[in-house]
């Protein structure tokens, strides 16, 4: 069996097993989308709007900007993204008669009909990554990652930061966090 999956596995249990920590959760990230992004493959969803079609199904009518800062992504990003969306027909983007600034983005009632099919592909993987692992393991797992993000939060408050460094956006925080 080869695959990038097993590839991170045979590097974790045979390269570096006791390497950084950080290194381990990015791995199991990418694990998990791309189980994930094989799901909606075949349903021609690319991975990259499952961000925010989720965010939207949550809610609707956010501005691009918002979108960005939620989904943690550069506005560029969201914006190619939404242009992809609205071509598929899951979404439509609209300016208020008041406020012709911002364009706010909707599902259209074919965005929302994919929480239904698409749901249920992200609670399988996660059903599929838990297998063989016990209730407890699986809490402490969840209540140990819950207490590193809001150590890691509490230390974000503590960094000076630079007057000239540009903002980090939330994935680049992620990325060079490891």
């Amino acid at each position: 069996m080869n695959s990038a999956t097993y590839n991170i596995l045979h590097h974790w249990r045979e390269a570096v097993p006791n390497d950084r920590l950080a290194h381990l959760i990015r791995d199991t990230e990418r694990a998990f989308r791309r189980a994930l992004q094989i799901r909606l493959a075949a349903h021609g969803v690319p991975f990259g709007h499952w961000s925010f079609l989720r965010i939207l199904w949550e809610a609707d009518g956010l501005t691009q900007k918002e979108l960005s800062e939620r989904a943690g992504v550069m506005e560029p990003t969201t914006f190619s993204a939404m242009k992809a969306m609205e071509d598929q027909g899951y979404i439509e983007r609209r300016q208020l008669p008041t406020n012709k600034k911002n364009v706010y983005v909707y599902l259209t009632s074919k965005g929302r009909a994919l929480k239904i099919k698409l749901v249920p592909l992200a609670e399988e993987t996660n059903r599929v990554s838990t297998e063989g692992v016990s209730h407890q393991d699986i809490q402490t797992t969840r209540k140990v990652l819950f207490a590193m993000i809001e150590n890691l939060a509490h230390d974000e408050l503590l960094q000076p930061v630079p007057k000239t460094a540009k903002p980090i956006s939330a994935t680049r925080r992620k990325k060079t966090a490891d």
